[in-house]
């Protein structure tokens, strides 16, 4: 009964979650840390898809409506990403580690699989806050809007979300939209915290890279 209702009110994340876990199982790898990165990059990028999809094609409305189905258990959903998020920098931090004894064409393809793994891993968790941004907006019943855009834009769609979602995990600030609301602004803050995490240890990992290259 819980699965059902998971699998109902998160739907693109309960598949690219079967996905992950079954790419873990099928693909090959030499120790647990690989066959988490796989199953980890399967899921991820299954799910970057979908949300590309539905933020192409919805309308406010749309928004509006799966703002509805996705409500329950959201809070838990979005600590559970974000930690699995971080997570996924940890095992790659420790592929980093194995690939110092690669050489050449090995070690490139290895520089090149944790790059991917990071980049989907930074791309889900702007993607992942900005649709719980999105379903506070729209469930609020406050007289002035959680969050205020520029242009006055009372009836944003996903694109608006992304936009202010992925200005916190480029910049860890709110450009141009104000933000409203207790709740609202303690997601801010969790979402800059795991921004900022993130945005420090790809610096790490890029010098680690350069490092890695040029020795």
């Amino acid at each position: 009964m819980a699965f059902h209702r998971l699998t109902r009110s998160h739907p693109r994340l309960t598949l690219g979650t079967l996905a992950g876990l079954l790419g873990a199982w099928l693909i090959p790898a030499d120790d647990w840390t690989q066959r988490f990165l796989a199953g980890w990059n399967v899921g991820v990028w299954l799910y970057l898809i979908l949300v590309l999809w539905l933020t192409w094609r919805a309308t406010p409305d749309t928004v509006q409506r799966v703002a509805n189905v996705e409500d329950e258990n959201a809070g838990l959903v979005l600590f559970t990403v974000s930690i699995a998020a971080i997570a996924s920098l940890a095992a790659v931090t420790l592929e980093l580690a194995a690939s110092r004894d690669l050489h050449g064409s090995a070690q490139m393809m290895h520089y090149l699989y944790t790059g991917f793994t990071v980049a989907g891993s930074w791309l889900l968790i702007g993607c992942i806050f900005s649709l719980h941004y999105a379903r506070l907006f729209y469930l609020d019943s406050g007289d002035q809007p959680l969050l205020r855009f520029a242009d006055g834009e009372r009836r944003p769609d996903y694109w608006d979300f992304h936009y202010f979602a992925f200005t916190i995990s480029v910049a860890v600030q709110t450009s141009d939209v104000g933000v409203g609301g207790r709740t609202m602004r303690r997601v801010v803050l969790g979402h800059s915290l795991v921004g900022f995490v993130f945005n420090t240890a790809i610096l790490g990992f890029t010098i680690n890279i350069a490092a890695g290259l040029l020795s």
